[in-house]
């Protein structure tokens, strides 16, 4: 073979910017693998590189998630070999048939866990695991607020909170999404359009407010999630699912009680390989022994990319969205 399919953009734009082509199959630089893809996971981060929210180099194969076997390595690398199954988050070109990967951002993937769940899990699953262990580390007696806990990082936060022990208030859009969560384990479930946000957190609270809020909806959440918050208490912003949050006055997070804002991205909690073996690890782990569950909603083959695209901003979907080239 010496052509592959790949979906690609050649500027920034709405879900028809996206063209599945034809183009040369990839060599392996140094340090490089080339990766056969068995399944891609559909993402935000990939909307907002499409959309020009985040800007990406281009023309630009879509995607930064996914699972396959190794084809071939370039000169230098060691780590692994052709037939390995690796998988990765973070680096350009999933949504095609083969990728040409950094061997140093690659991770081994377990034979027993299937590559649609490693796919599903290794982007959302990482930036659950450094949201609850090391941006607000968890602990027992904590209690914290979800926003889209249906979602593809919410179902995976609901239930990391869970093992850490955590007190888990779960908001979602609907009574599909709030049955979803408490089979996942949330604690208590808050939906939208029939119960008022902040009123509800503080009546769950007793009036105390929750210590940490994970936002990943953004602009439609963001000014009641600061109220949710008890004082000096953490507002985690990471994901903008209805649109970037609105610019703030620090003295507003002073006025609110002394709040802590962080807005933190995966690269920078997976930038260390040490740091990104262990995190993968321990949440591949999880999946191979059961203690999280992987909820995909749909697998899509790589024509069928703009109906991905526009599941996944509808906030309909429950769970993962993946890509079977």
């Amino acid at each position: 073979m010496t052509t592959m399919r790949a979906v690609r953009i050649h500027a920034p734009g709405p879900i028809e910017a996206m063209r599945l082509e034809t183009v040369p199959l990839p060599e392996p630089g140094p340090g490089s693998v080339l990766v056969r893809i068995e399944a891609a996971g559909v993402n935000f981060i990939d909307i907002y590189k499409r959309n020009g929210l985040y800007s990406v180099p281009l023309p630009a194969t879509l995607g930064e998630e996914a699972c396959g076997v190794v084809e071939k390595t370039g000169v230098g690398v060691s780590e692994f070999k052709p037939g390995d199954r690796v998988g990765w988050a973070g680096t350009l070109g999933a949504y095609a048939q083969y990728a040409v990967v950094p061997a140093d951002r690659l991770v081994s993937v377990p034979d027993s866990v299937p590559a649609p769940l490693a796919a599903a899990s290794l982007l959302q699953g990482m930036t659950a695991h450094y949201l609850a262990t090391d941006t607000f580390r968890l602990e027992p007696g904590h209690v914290c607020l979800i926003t889209a806990a249906a979602g593809g990082v919410g179902t995976w936060l609901v239930q990391v909170a869970e093992l850490r022990g955590a007190r888990v208030l779960a908001a979602v859009g609907s009574e599909e999404k709030a049955a979803l969560v408490r089979r996942l384990g949330a604690d208590d479930v808050i939906v939208y359009q029939d119960q008022n946000l902040v009123e509800r957190v503080r009546e769950l609270t007793r009036g105390r407010g929750v210590d940490v809020v994970y936002d990943g909806v953004g602009r439609a959440t963001f000014e009641a999630g600061l109220d949710c918050l008890r004082p000096r208490g953490t507002m985690v912003t990471f994901g903008n699912a209805s649109g970037p949050v609105p610019a703030i006055e620090p003295l507003l997070l002073a006025r609110k009680g002394s709040l802590f804002l962080t807005r933190p991205v995966l690269a920078h909690y997976t930038a260390d390989r040490e740091e990104l073996l262990k995190r993968a690890g321990e949440v591949l782990s999880w999946v191979e022994s059961g203690l999280v569950k992987v909820t995909i909603h749909r697998r899509y083959d790589l024509a069928e990319v703009a109906q991905a695209h526009r599941d996944l901003e509808s906030r309909t979907t429950t769970g993962k969205l993946i890509l079977e080239p």
